[in-house]
């Protein structure tokens, strides 16, 4: 998740723990209606909404302000968890920082509620998932970079000066005594260390 959400549970405000929710409506659906009274049962006292908002939407004002409210202790609950995730990768990190911060989860509708013993099982699931896929990434990554290496590809960031670039920089010098490493350099927007390097590479 984006940095700067959840500001209130880095500075705890003084009020009681909170119960807040949360509705979404696309712009297919039809009212908000079933969500709120939903959600009223449920205990929220303050409901933020957006609607006419897909879940693909990266940019939720209502979202972002419930994640802005709570602080730890509190509850975020929503009708549907799809209500709230644009995708389970969204859904798995927001999860895992309300745990790290120590925010409790309800979803109505998928019965899950974080307060719970079963709930709070659920938390350990997540974190395990999210560590598993982050390692799985890692391994794809560094698998990928050594698949890479042995059919002789170069890995890791491009290079800041072509091989041709390289060469004429080096015909440039060679020609001009007068022409400085520092002088050719800034002609070519690099540094001088980089200059440097690019000629010692095409010279090996």
């Amino acid at each position: 998740m984006a940095g700067g959400i959840l500001p209130a549970a880095r500075h705890r405000r003084e009020r009681n723990l909170a119960v807040i929710g949360y509705a979404r409506v696309s712009t297919d659906e039809q009212h908000l209606d079933l969500q709120r009274d939903a959600l009223k049962g449920a205990g929220c006292v303050r409901i933020f909404e957006d609607e006419g908002v897909s879940a693909v939407a990266k940019v939720r004002p209502g979202f972002k302000l419930a994640l802005e409210m709570l602080c730890p202790g509190d509850t975020f609950v929503v009708w549907k968890m799809d209500r709230a995730f644009r995708s389970l990768r969204h859904a798995l990190d927001t999860l895992e920082l309300f745990e790290k911060t120590g925010i409790e989860f309800r979803s109505l509708t998928e019965q899950i509620d974080t307060t719970t013993p079963v709930g709070k099982l659920l938390y350990r699931i997540i974190n395990a998932l999210a560590e598993f896929e982050r390692d799985l990434n890692s391994e794809r990554t560094k698998a990928g970079m050594e698949a890479a290496r042995k059919r002789g590809k170069r890995v890791g960031r491009p290079p800041k000066l072509t091989k041709k670039q390289a060469e004429r920089a080096a015909g440039k010098l060679a020609a001009d005594p007068g022409l400085t490493l520092a002088a050719l350099a800034k002609e070519l927007k690099v540094s001088p260390r980089t200059l440097k390097r690019a000629i010692a590479e095409i010279e090996e």
